[in-house]
């Protein structure tokens, strides 16, 4: 009550200053308890440490630069799940310029993302099947709501697409999400779902466009809400790519010194930790998936016809 009577007398500007003020200094506290309790994956604190350290990698020059040439800092990401190690990949191949940009799986709807050079000048769409919050139509930022397997866009429309960490959701239980659909969840089968969204990806990529595709590999598993995409998945969806375009092809692997770049014999093996049954925790503090695929693809101006 009392806040609120402070809310109607203050001006607008000194109310959501005080707000911020409270929140930054809310996430601070989190961040402190998280490094006193022994940095846990996934206990309190975890996300806003997370997202700092997030912020400063993706914020740095340095960082950026070594993941173009593919020279990892020693230690990096200790503790924390495959974004520390998507973001900058993918930020790092990003040009800061404007054109169109699809995010295939809203790991974009975040500030410290949207703020980023790499992304504030484009025309940014992001796709997800569920709504979520927040999201930042002020900003002019287009949301869709679909299934990447059978995407309501045009053809050649999009400069660059990015999908991070989504097609192994693709035909699995996707209710922790919000939404469920019939999938494959429970057959602890491999589904091959997942290349029909890639060629949804292709068809509405411009011609010269580009793709990034980050997702988990290591050991086929199917973890019921994801699944492994494994060597022999992998070289499936290369069949699909290469005859449209170039292929690059590079691998991340987290291990108790951190993530650094690995060659994808030292990830067939891996297995993921799973923070919601507990499968697959291990000694080395990984917090998620250990083992990530980064695929960066250009089509061909001109496709090759048959």
């Amino acid at each position: 009550m009392i806040n609120e009577i402070l809310k109607q007398l203050s001006p607008p500007i000194l109310w959501e200053s005080a707000k911020a003020i409270k929140q930054k200094n809310l996430k601070e506290h989190r961040r402190r308890a998280y490094l006193a309790g022994g940095r846990v994956p996934w206990s309190n604190g975890y996300y806003d440490y997370r997202w700092q350290e997030i912020q400063a990698a993706i914020s740095d020059a340095a960082v950026l630069d070594a993941f173009r040439t593919q020279r990892m800092p020693k230690g990096f990401g200790i503790g924390i799940d495959e974004r520390i190690a998507e973001y900058p990949w993918i930020l790092s191949r990003l040009a800061q310029t404007d054109g169109t940009l699809l995010d295939a799986g809203s790991t974009f709807n975040f500030k410290e993302i949207l703020d980023h050079a790499a992304v504030a000048k484009k025309e940014l769409t992001i796709c997800t099947y569920h709504p979520e919050s927040p999201n930042f139509n002020e900003r002019r930022i287009s949301y869709l709501y679909a299934d990447l397997r059978r995407l309501p866009l045009r053809d050649d429309w999009f400069d660059v697409v990015v999908s991070q960490s989504t097609i192994e959701h693709i035909d699995m239980d996707n209710s922790i999400y919000g939404y469920d659909l019939p999938n494959a969840a429970m057959t602890q089968k491999k589904s091959y779902d997942y290349l029909k969204a890639i060629d949804e990806l292709v068809r509405i990529l411009k011609p010269g466009g580009t793709l990034l595709l980050t997702f988990p590999t290591g050991k086929f598993i199917n973890y019921g809400f994801f699944q492994h995409i494994d060597a022999e998945m992998i070289e499936r969806l290369n069949e699909r790519l290469s005859p449209r375009g170039k292929v690059a092809e590079e691998y991340l692997l987290y291990t108790s010194e951190g993530w650094t770049f690995a060659t994808s014999e030292a990830c067939t093996e891996i297995e993921s930790y799973n923070p919601h049954t507990g499968m697959g925790k291990g000694t080395d503090g990984a917090a998620h998936c250990r083992a990530i695929c980064c695929i960066q693809f250009r089509k061909y101006e001109l496709e090759k016809k048959n």
